[in-house]
């Protein structure tokens, strides 16, 4: 099986088990960026973020030019223009995002694991961010928080 495929329909068995629950949605005020959730890149935003908020009763708590940020009960689903070229045949569109306490710590762990840790870093006034890969080849977006009362 194509492993792009593989990993979309994963992503569509664990959306679709996420939002079948029949509890209400709760207006939950986000304070701030996501700690944890799922980055999916797009390059169209506005037609995927619709498809979310139509299919999962999703809503809008941020959108600039790069990016829409949706949340369904305090999950974060942020939809991004890719920084690259996406190749058609081998990367799924599909990464987490995790917060850490000590990035340098987690990036070592990783490799140590069997997975990778990928060159670069970049940061805002808010969290630095960095991305490494599990045994699998999948990758994750780590954010360490600049904040030091972050539980995460």
């Amino acid at each position: 099986m194509d492993k792009g495929f593989k990993a979309l329909v994963y992503a569509t068995v664990f959306f679709a088990t996420l939002f079948s629950g029949a509890t209400q949605s709760k207006d939950v005020k986000m304070s701030g960026p996501a700690q944890n959730g799922v980055l999916i890149y797009s390059s169209n935003l506005p037609h995927l973020a619709e498809f979310y908020e139509q299919l999962f009763g999703m809503r809008v708590t941020k959108e600039t030019k790069d990016f829409i940020s949706l949340d369904k009960d305090g999950f974060n689903l942020i939809i991004h223009v890719p920084p690259f070229d996406i190749p058609k045949d081998s990367f799924s569109p599909i990464k987490l995002f995790l917060s850490v306490k000590n990035m340098e710590a987690t990036r070592e762990k990783a490799v140590n694991l069997g997975g990778n840790a990928f060159d670069g870093e970049w940061a805002n006034p808010i969290f630095k961010v960095s991305n490494i890969a599990d045994s699998e080849g999948n990758h994750i977006q780590i954010r360490e928080f600049k904040n030091p009362n972050n539980d995460s």
